[in-house]
């Protein structure tokens, strides 16, 4: 839920599934966001998804932005909490990005301790989010490997991205099918667009989702089932209907894989 649709969502009161938003958006102790955050929750379920906490970054996890997330999901009784499996600060400094991590042993458990950390602080679970990549970093452990032994090891639950898998599959050639092959524990999905600059696939969440990606979402399917599905769209937005069409077409597919015998 884009802040260009709250008057769509006030007014016209569409019927999604469920609603997914920005947390650090809603940090505010009041104001017309978290008004509008409070209207919709009670008609939809709803998601808070992070991209402030840098869950791979080596310094200690910021103590007032968790505090920030906790009172937040106390306030809205989220369906789901979900963060980045990245890093995004060092040296007491912030860099806007989803920073990408080798995949190494040593990686993994200072990700694994401070997922449990967020969760043990949080009172709750929350999934953690593969992201794109656009160089490859050293590392002996597969994407998918990583992911599933971090669930392992923290508690966590899996939030996958299917562009996500795409797009690393086209720039760096890790095959998306053997990532999801290795995974369980995927509670979320998000679907996006991308687009393509000076040879890279470039995931920007201002398109519709790519028929590539979609055909790699029904793998994603049958692999893991009938998961809660969002289609991320984050710049160039268009009107809501287009977005609500969007979601249509995941919802089709989930409806198939409901109807599928087990």
């Amino acid at each position: 839920m884009r802040a260009a649709h709250y008057r769509a969502f006030l007014d016209a009161r569409p019927a999604p599934g469920w609603v997914e938003v920005h947390s650090e958006n809603y940090f505010g102790g009041g104001g017309y966001d978290l008004h509008v955050l409070e209207q919709v929750r009670r008609d939809h379920a709803v998601s808070l998804h992070g991209v402030g906490l840098g869950l791979g970054s080596t310094q200690a996890l910021c103590s007032s932005h968790v505090s920030n997330l906790k009172k937040l999901a106390d306030r809205i009784e989220p369906h789901l909490v979900s963060e980045h499996l990245c890093w995004s600060a060092l040296d007491g400094r912030h860099f806007n990005d989803l920073l990408p991590l080798p995949y190494t042993g040593e990686a993994l458990a200072l990700v694994a301790s401070r997922v449990s950390e967020l969760q043990e602080r949080l009172g709750r679970r929350v999934l953690v989010e593969n992201v794109s990549m656009y160089v490859a970093l050293p590392g002996e452990i597969p994407e998918g490997e990583f992911l599933a032994e971090l669930a392992r090891r923290s508690g966590c639950g899996l939030l996958l991205d299917v562009n996500n898998l795409h797009v690393n599959q086209h720039n760096l050639g890790t095959p998306a099918l053997l990532q999801i092959a290795a995974l369980d524990a995927v509670e979320e999905i998000h679907l996006a667009g991308h687009t393509a600059r000076d040879g890279l696939l470039i995931d920007h969440h201002g398109a519709r989702v790519a028929d590539a990606v979609w055909r790699l979402y029904e793998a994603a399917l049958a692999r893991f089932g009938p998961v809660p599905t969002l289609v991320e769209w984050d710049t160039d937005l268009p009107p809501l209907e287009v977005l609500l069409a969007e979601a249509a077409k995941a919802a089709a597919r989930l409806e198939d894989c409901h109807a599928r015998p087990a």
